[in-house]
């Protein structure tokens, strides 16, 4: 009898394999140069990534992390500082904040799309305020409009954290181009991704990109002469190499992530699914890259329906599982239970389905064969 198959969340070594030529001989090129450190790969990959988002520059560096703290410190963001942010995401957002001695203020999220809210970034504006940090989770935009808005009104930044969004856009200009700077990942499972820890900034500021450039190497514009106190974030010529076999083939990626999440919509419907699973939610104003493909749950069967998917081989993720304010690491902050209740609610619903430009219908049909036969099972248990 054959095993039933299994589809991985991500099939990162599945695109290697078909890029694996262009890859290799990409590597292969920057250790035949001797230059390993920065140079022509990295100049060129930032170049092309600006070009992209339609920004004047590019900086790569060694992770999104990296990315963030490097729009903080470009910004002389610190200690008795405020950066407002959402308490649902990827906890390197806070933790940049932190790390410069800046003090995150949390902004609650819209409950359909998982972003922070307009309405809510309003209220939090002090005399301290010194930039607005939105993350585009799962792969669509915040609303831009309003925060930018906002910014403009009270004199604050906007940091664009964009790790989850390459290749997104909103009412018509790309991800990327939202902020005064823009931070990416390229974390291998992301829209575009390389075989290790990556990351860039782009902006049009060109006294912050300088500035940035700087802090990225041991905050030196001169070789051994240190004008601020930087670190070494620089990203590998060789990750910067792969990024650039990776970089032109951004639009068919994000068109065949685009048409995974709308066959795994109508299989959710053809399942008679639509009852269990809420669907991503997709606003008008851009265009949503689906770095995840993540549905909402009943939190009573959220964690069973994970177990249930891992025994049957379908990968799965709950992105993220406890919001910020409640980390251990930020106690001191005060917040308790109901302090920021749509973000907690999305933490106790959230589950991500495989996705990745190639995943086949075939596969999403097996997703919805083993959330079919949990959800039949269910209900004869409580019948």
């Amino acid at each position: 009898m054959t095993a039933p198959a299994t589809v991985p969340l991500c099939d990162i070594l599945g695109q290697y394999k078909r890029l694996q030529p262009e890859i290799d001989a990409a590597v292969l090129r920057v250790l035949g140069s001797g230059q390993a450190i920065l140079g022509p790969e990295v100049s060129a990959f930032e170049r092309e990534l600006a070009d992209y988002c339609g920004a004047k520059f590019g900086l790569g560096c060694g992770s999104g992390t990296d990315a963030l703290l490097l729009a903080l410190h470009g910004l002389d963001i610190g200690p008795g500082d405020e950066v407002i942010l959402p308490p649902f995401t990827f906890f390197a957002t806070l933790g940049s904040i932190l790390r410069v001695g800046a003090t995150p203020v949390f902004a609650d999220i819209d409950p359909l799309t998982f972003n922070i809210d307009p309405d809510e970034v309003e209220k939090k504006i002090t005399r301290k305020t010194k930039a607005i940090m939105p993350v585009h989770l799962f792969g669509q935009c915040a609303d831009m409009e309003p925060i930018e808005q906002l910014a403009g009104q009270f004199g604050l930044h906007v940091i664009e954290d964009a790790a989850q969004s390459h290749g997104a856009s909103y009412e018509g200009r790309m991800c990327g181009n939202l902020g005064v700077v823009s931070c990416f990942s390229f974390y291998p499972s992301k829209n575009v991704g390389t075989l290790g820890d990556a990351g860039a900034v782009t902006t049009s500021d060109e006294a912050v990109y300088k500035k940035m450039v700087a802090l990225r190497n041991h905050g030196s514009e001169v070789k051994y002469f240190h004008k601020y106190v930087g670190w070494n974030a620089r990203i590998d010529a060789i990750h910067a190499a792969i990024l650039r076999v990776k970089l032109p083939h951004t639009e068919a990626w994000v068109e065949g992530r685009m048409a995974a999440a709308k066959r795994y919509d109508a299989l959710i419907e053809e399942y008679r699914l639509h009852g269990v699973f809420h669907r991503p939610v997709v606003k008008p104003y851009g265009r949503h890259s689906f770095n995840q493909y993540v549905i909402r749950v009943a939190p009573k069967d959220r964690d069973a329906l994970v177990a249930h998917l891992k025994k049957e081989g379908v990968g799965c993720e709950i992105y993220y599982p406890l919001s910020l304010h409640q980390q251990e690491c930020v106690k001191h902050l005060g917040f308790g239970e109901g302090s920021f209740p749509h973000s907690e609610a999305a933490a106790k619903a959230v589950l991500a389905l495989p996705m990745f430009p190639e995943i086949t219908e075939q596969q999403q049909r097996r997703v919805m064969d083993v959330c079919s036969a949990y959800v039949r099972q269910s209900v004869k248990m409580v019948a």
